[in-house]
């Protein structure tokens, strides 16, 4: 298993021009120092519930949006947000000098935290899709496209996974389009061992070198990857739920750029 966890990272490595990972390990650290007084206010805020605050030491949001080179200034889309869990500490980060746009399954936050003090300025972005639901319970599709554009940044936590392979196109396109020339793409996802068929265990879990090729393909370049959520003890074997792996699967974090 070792060995071949091993060959998966260096799968990864190798995609990486060595001058492109140089310069993303400079961006990032610049910018943790001005994110963590920022994102440690927004973590300790009431608004988030104790669950929530319990999964901060898993999810690594500071290490994580820090690697994503986010600034406090920037105009950034978060796509899927689902309950908020990142939208409660993104509003806040964002909300004196930048923007935050939430797009795709914004129902409950919708319902339950825009109305909230802090949370004005967070906007809801108009979707133009045909994404419809498959058989496999994965949404696919053709085409999307997002009524905002000039973006610095756009974030997907997680997501990807509930996509067909046209969904993911569709998805990744629509943010390549609403970012600026070299504005930033952020993926994290769980992962799935390279190569792997799918099964019913792994449905939920996402091969990383495929998400390169797939996000490359619509005009990305792959910038770097971050070992952040790494996690040696999952085998990649068993469903996101099972009790061994729940809250403790292994999760790719790869950064992407839209070409200047």
């Amino acid at each position: 298993m070792k060995s071949h966890r091993t060959s998966q990272h260096k799968a990864l490595a190798k995609t990486l021009p060595l001058a492109l990972l140089m310069a993303s390990s400079i961006v990032g650290k610049a910018t943790a120092s001005e994110l963590k007084p920022l994102l440690t206010q927004a973590q300790q805020s009431e608004i988030r519930t104790d669950a929530e605050k319990a999964r901060d030491d898993n999810r690594k949001p500071v290490e994580t949006l820090a690697f994503f080179g986010l600034q406090p200034d920037m105009k950034v889309l978060e796509l899927v947000p689902g309950g908020g869990w990142y939208t409660k500490l993104l509003a806040p980060v964002l909300r004196d000098n930048g923007q935050l746009f939430v797009a795709i399954g914004t129902g409950r936050i919708e319902e339950n935290l825009l109305d909230k003090p802090g949370f004005e300025k967070v906007s809801v972005v108009n979707v133009d899709s045909n994404l419809s639901r498959s058989e496999g319970r994965r949404t696919d599709g053709t085409h999307m496209s997002f009524d905002v554009d000039n973006l610095d940044m756009v974030l997907t936590f997680r997501n990807l996974h509930n996509f067909e392979e046209g969904g993911r196109r569709a998805i990744n396109k629509a943010s390549f389009d609403a970012l600026k020339p070299g504005g930033l793409y952020g993926v994290v996802d769980h992962t799935r061992r390279h190569m792997e068929p799918e099964n019913g265990e792994n449905r939920r879990r996402m091969d990383p070198v495929r998400m390169i090729k797939e996000i490359e393909s619509v005009g990305f370049e792959f910038v770097d990857f971050s070992e952040i959520h790494y996690r040696p003890s999952d085998a990649l074997e068993l469903e996101l739920r099972h009790e061994a792996v729940a809250g403790k699967t292994d999760r790719f974090t790869l950064l992407f750029k839209k070409p200047n």
